[in-house]
């Protein structure tokens, strides 16, 4: 009882600050890499104190000495997440990119342009910025400003443009740039037998929360890559549903089974 009298009101809401900032901070590392590197460093901290319970000097020494340079080392190894948390305080969005019935409208149209170019097997990479900003990428693309639709998507994949084989950021309802060139996942843990898009569409979304769409040109498969994982072989119906329930004000509520003035028209 004695103790709670000397809490100040200030100790509590330094605790409350300090619970925050790493609640937020687990949430950016969950399903990365860094969650695997924080366990990493969580079991060399374990060893540390056990080779100096056990009087293991000269192990202890190599650990003391590493924990010298931890600073740099966690700056090195967090490179990504350490921007993609300072892009996330930067860029702070209290509304919505976007009303809900244009949002709707666009994710139709990249749904139905993701179907018309994998039933041509021309192969596309699409990748929808949120909350974390891809500018980086998109200046090494060709920047544009032009409305999401089907045609323009079909247009910038087909074989014949000069920048088909990179990849089409769109932020909000508007395409901001083609072309662009993506981090390659280089992890064991992905197939070898995925292709250049697949890995790009995965690298990125390990490093930032965007949205990847990728279609492949062997087989037409749709496939979809979110927090570094790919989901392959995802129908027309399917991929709606996914992008709705992310994207749209409307999350929470239960996706209607056809929206109007859908319909597939290639």
């Amino acid at each position: 009882m004695e103790l709670l009298k000397q809490i100040r009101w200030q100790d509590i809401l330094d605790i409350v600050f300090v619970a925050i900032i790493f609640y937020r901070l687990l949430l950016i590392v969950k399903g990365t890499k860094a969650a695997q590197m924080l366990i990493g460093l969580g079991l060399l901290l374990l060893a540390s104190l056990l080779s100096e319970h056990l009087e293991l000097y000269t192990v202890n020494w190599i650990i003391q000495s590493f924990w010298a340079q931890i600073v740099i080392v966690l700056i090195i190894l967090f490179q990504p997440e350490i921007r993609r948390a300072l892009a996330h305080i930067g860029e702070a969005r209290f509304l919505t990119a976007f009303t809900s019935a244009e949002e709707l409208k666009s994710l139709d149209e990249i749904v139905k342009a993701a179907v018309a170019l994998a039933n041509r097997k021309m192969g596309a990479l699409i990748v929808i910025e949120r909350e974390t900003s891809l500018k980086d990428f998109v200046e090494m693309g060709t920047l544009l400003d032009a409305k999401v639709s089907k045609d323009i998507l079909l247009s910038i994949f087909h074989t014949t443009s000069p920048i088909h084989d990179g990849a089409v950021v769109i932020r909000g309802n508007r395409i901001v740039a083609a072309g662009c060139f993506l981090p390659i996942a280089l992890s064991s843990e992905v197939s070898k037998a995925l292709g250049t898009r697949h890995r790009a569409g995965i690298g990125l979304t390990e490093e930032t929360d965007a949205i990847a769409i990728i279609v492949s040109e062997e087989t037409g498969a749709i496939s979809m890559a979110t927090a570094g994982k790919l989901e392959t072989a995802i129908d027309m119906e399917s991929l709606r549903i996914r992008l709705t329930n992310i994207f749209t004000t409307a999350e929470r509520r239960k996706v209607p089974r056809k929206s109007p003035g859908f319909k597939e028209s290639l």
